[in-house]
């Protein structure tokens, strides 16, 4: 079984399919191939839990770590221009260190590892992501079944989330059809108490291809631009 690597957005798959879907740790785990902890994991919480890094063992880097890290050290009291780049300090463990075999793709990931704990990788921007209040929100749309009656029926669920609360607004629908696609806005809007200045539809050509279909093309850019005024 292919196991999925943990993100927020497979937690939220996991959810959404529990909630709406099949409904039982068992069957969202075979159905998404992840093991029924990571199932249960995400159903306690949104984001995943961090895992401290196993050691693995490194016989080839090992031998020569302390170098490495001798000449980071020094490089944190040198000026900029005058640091070791990965590529140099590996030209001087082939010199300095001949009985070390070492190849320079390890040498560059731990240098760049250890710079980045150290402090002394430069070039990079993080930007938080914030959102004002009624800014922005995000459209999509998701398949859920659903017993109506005795019947096990499929509903087109969509779906308008606050980037800046994360609260969200669901409403089903038989088929996902342009009057569904608007009566949608129209109650989630309601739901929030006013229209957002901007929004966000995921898979945007989907939408358009499917929802919105037999519209005319300036009324579906127009509504997909839609300001409040």
């Amino acid at each position: 079984m292919r196991r999925r690597r943990a993100t927020v957005e497979l937690f939220e798959e996991i959810r959404r399919e529990y909630e709406f879907g099949v409904g039982t740790v068992q069957g969202v785990a075979r159905k998404f191939g992840v093991p029924r902890r990571l199932v249960r994991e995400a159903l306690r919480g949104a984001v995943p839990e961090a895992r401290p890094a196993r050691p693995r063992p490194r016989p080839r880097l090992g031998p020569v770590a302390p170098f490495i890290e001798a000449i980071l050290a020094a490089d944190r009291r040198a000026p900029r221009k005058q640091r070791h780049t990965a590529h140099r300090i590996y030209e001087r463990i082939r010199a300095e260190l001949p009985d070390c075999p070492v190849a320079e793709p390890t040498v560059r990931r731990y240098v760049g590892q250890r710079k980045a704990a150290l402090s002394l990788r430069t070039g990079e921007t993080f930007v938080p992501q914030r959102y004002g209040w009624g800014v922005e929100a995000q459209v999509d749309w998701y398949e859920a079944a659903a017993d109506l009656g005795d019947e096990r029926v499929t509903l087109q669920v969509f779906v308008l989330r606050s980037m800046a609360s994360g609260a969200a607004f669901h409403r089903a629908y038989r088929r996902a059809t342009q009057q569904a696609f608007l009566d949608a806005h129209e109650h989630a809007f309601r739901h929030f108490g006013g229209v957002f200045r901007r929004l966000r539809h995921d898979n945007l050509a989907a939408a358009v291809t499917r929802v919105l279909r037999g519209s005319r093309r300036e009324e579906t850019a127009r509504f997909v631009a839609f300001r409040s005024h």
